[in-house]
């Protein structure tokens, strides 16, 4: 395979020759506002051509114009990925997957389970759910933070990156698609056409539907053809690194009674009382109990307890508690207080800081 960053220049490349070829223009732009929210739209019927503006050194000017543009993205990419490689090395992950498939395997006992078999119906329910949160509220770029956790599953069940790349990301877009309540899409389509908020939506559940299902065949064929034969996967050299991690689980994961251990053990228990005390000074020194309503007072106090009774049972335990608990905030910063890259990134930041 190329190297990405050779598919992407080369796509700059072709696109620069494009602009000696195709004809130049452009549509008149209005602004409009939509739900009480200024939007730059087209005008209907106002294209024209323009001045032809050929390519040339230009296209080496593009990366520091799209790294300019696309500036939060990038920073949103490093700082998931800081967090997240944290969060790897402690191991949790590895641990937790293990455990997680270990549980699995006990299903096998049910006639009808073994018959369709386990892994497919994991890559399913993953693939239904990340479907729905890209359906629902628009889940895009939030998908890359768990491309990382669900890659080093699907290489756990015997699959390829690709496989654990389209069950969340492909699935998310899949979803955004059908676009059953998307605020970006049908929210503001609607807006501009006038049309009641939303309406029209057993349509869209419908193609919802169809695509995801068309998802969850295409992938699992995919996937089982990858199991099959590894090395038909396009990513079979470069997923060794996972395939090298997986096996060392088995050998490594089982840490000793030492030092080490209660040294980090008492790190919990410090990152533990850490966030209580944060939660404690925002919901009553800061006023925010009276503000937010009982839905995240309980959220709190239901990690208060959850969190002390697994604080209690190991270490790695805590950090997969930390990390669901970033993932439930995720959703509800994006649903109700309309969070968006820096609100995120900033949480997976505290994340990692806590895991470390």
């Amino acid at each position: 395979m190329p190297h990405t960053l050779a598919i992407i220049f080369t796509i700059i490349l072709l696109c620069a020759v494009l602009t000696w070829i195709l004809p130049a223009g452009e549509f008149d732009r209005t602004t409009v506002s939509v739900d009480g929210i200024e939007r730059s739209v087209l005008v209907p019927g106002s294209y024209h051509k323009v001045e032809r503006a050929p390519q040339t050194w230009q296209v080496l000017g593009a990366l520091i114009f799209g790294f300019e543009a696309q500036a939060a993205i990038i920073a949103f990419i490093l700082v998931i990925g800081g967090a997240f490689q944290i969060l790897n090395s402690s191991r949790a992950v590895d641990r937790g997957i293990l455990s997680f498939l270990n549980w699995l395997r006990r299903w096998e006992r049910i006639p009808w389970i073994r018959r369709i078999g386990v892994d497919p119906l994991v890559i399913a329910v993953v693939i239904i759910l990340f479907s729905l949160f890209g359906g629902v509220f628009g889940m895009s770029e939030e998908t890359l933070a768990f491309v990382v956790i669900v890659v080093p599953l699907a290489i756990s069940m015997g699959y390829d990156s690709i496989t654990g790349f389209a069950m969340v990301y492909v699935a998310a877009h899949v979803g955004f698609s059908g676009a059953m309540f998307n605020p970006f899409t049908i929210g503001i389509a609607q807006g501009l056409s006038g049309l009641p908020l939303f309406s029209g939506v057993g349509y869209r559940v419908f193609c919802w539907a169809l695509l995801t299902i068309v998802c969850i065949v295409l992938v699992l064929w995919y996937a089982n053809r990858v199991k099959k034969n590894p090395k038909r996967s396009p990513m079979y050299a470069l997923d060794k690194y996972w395939r090298d991690r997986v096996e060392q689980i088995h050998t490594d994961l089982e840490v000793e009674k030492s030092g080490e251990e209660q040294r980090i053990t008492r790190g919990a228990y410090f990152a533990y009382a850490l966030v209580v005390l944060v939660m404690a000074a925002w919901l009553f020194i800061g006023g925010a109990f009276r503000t937010i309503g009982w839905s995240e007072a309980i959220l709190c106090a239901v990690f208060v307890v959850g969190g002390l009774w697994i604080v209690r049972r190991s270490y790695y335990s805590f950090i997969l508690w930390l990390l669901a608990y970033t993932i439930f905030f995720l959703i509800l910063g994006v649903l109700k207080y309309h969070w968006y890259i820096p609100e995120i990134a900033a949480l997976f930041l505290a994340m990692g800081l806590l895991t470390g």
